[in-house]
């Protein structure tokens, strides 16, 4: 079932997801409408507060940028089979020159900025089995993961902007919120204030 998409300015997108275990209820359902609302809206990734669940869980399917011209032949067949489900994920450790790449985000349709991330990561998590997994990402791979992960934390990509940035966009985060978008997927708006 494709699930409606969180939009910005819904307090669920600052909350700090709870980690869940085996017993969290209807967990492999969830996971398939995840997966089936990320690829109606054409996304690389979904976390579980994009959707209105304040839990520790995303997913990551990275083949669309394995078509990309502008990618190493190593790097775009690694992300072709980069499809996987994060579960209670950690970053143990960042490294490496941190660069920009320029990042969108479901929850806040038609803005894309330049996002300095590192490019990096150590990170522990359990799959949709919860088999405990440790791995080190690169690249975009590492930079999927972390735009991510912020979701669980809390945290959106427009956070990382300047305060400059962030006043150019304030209108049109505010029609974000209020819901005055035009989008190509079914998205939930915050309750306006009266």
């Amino acid at each position: 079932m494709i699930l409606p998409i969180v939009a910005y300015g819904d307090p669920v997108l600052r909350k700090v997801g709870k980690e869940i275990n085996k017993d969290y209820p209807n967990l492999d359902e969830l996971i398939v409408n995840m997966r089936e609302t990320m690829k109606n809206a054409e996304g690389v990734g979904l976390a579980a507060p994009q959707i209105g669940k304040d839990i520790r869980l995303f997913l990551i399917d990275a083949s669309p940028f394995a078509e990309s011209d502008a990618l190493e032949e190593e790097e775009k067949s690694y992300l072709k089979d980069f499809n996987r489900i994060f579960i209670n994920a950690r970053i143990i450790e960042e490294d490496g020159e941190e660069w920009a790449f320029n990042e969108g985000c479901l929850s806040i349709p038609n803005i894309n900025e330049d996002i300095f991330r590192n490019e990096t990561i150590r990170i522990e998590y359990q799959d949709e089995n919860f088999v405990h997994k440790k791995d080190t990402l690169t690249g975009l791979a590492a930079r999927i993961f972390q735009h991510e992960y912020d979701h669980i934390e809390g945290i959106l990509f427009t956070d990382k902007l300047s305060s400059l940035k962030k006043r150019l966009l304030k209108k049109k985060l505010e029609n974000i919120s209020k819901g005055n978008i035009d989008v190509a997927y079914r998205m939930k708006f915050p309750k306006q204030k009266k």
